[in-house]
């Protein structure tokens, strides 16, 4: 899949939806350095693709880059919001709180 995807992104075409499939692939395939390349280009093109901030921010998070994760679930979070979409919503604002407790100090 990631291989005709990237050959359709050589071909000329590139749109939101596109970068979306080729970020959850590299994504899948446990490749976060590319899947974030791509899921940028994503949410650069359309701010409001709330399940792309979603896997970016995973993404992120993957590579240990907890702050660039974190603004990428706030960001989705606005953009889930704008939508109405409950579910990405909730997801993203989880992943932060599970984000907060892994990187607050214990006392």
């Amino acid at each position: 899949m990631l291989e005709s995807l990237e050959k359709m992104l050589a071909k000329g075409t590139d749109n939101p939806m596109l970068r979306f499939g080729l970020g959850k692939g590299y994504l899948d395939a446990n490749q976060p350095e590319p899947a974030i390349e791509h899921l940028r280009q994503c949410v650069a093109q359309d701010a409001s693709y709330s399940a792309a901030w979603k896997l970016l921010g995973k993404a992120l998070d993957q590579t240990g880059a907890t702050d660039a994760a974190r603004d990428a679930w706030k960001n989705g979070i606005v953009a889930a919001q704008g939508k109405g979409d409950k579910q990405a919503e909730k997801e993203m604002t989880v992943f932060l709180r599970k984000l907060d407790k892994k990187t607050t100090p214990k006392a």
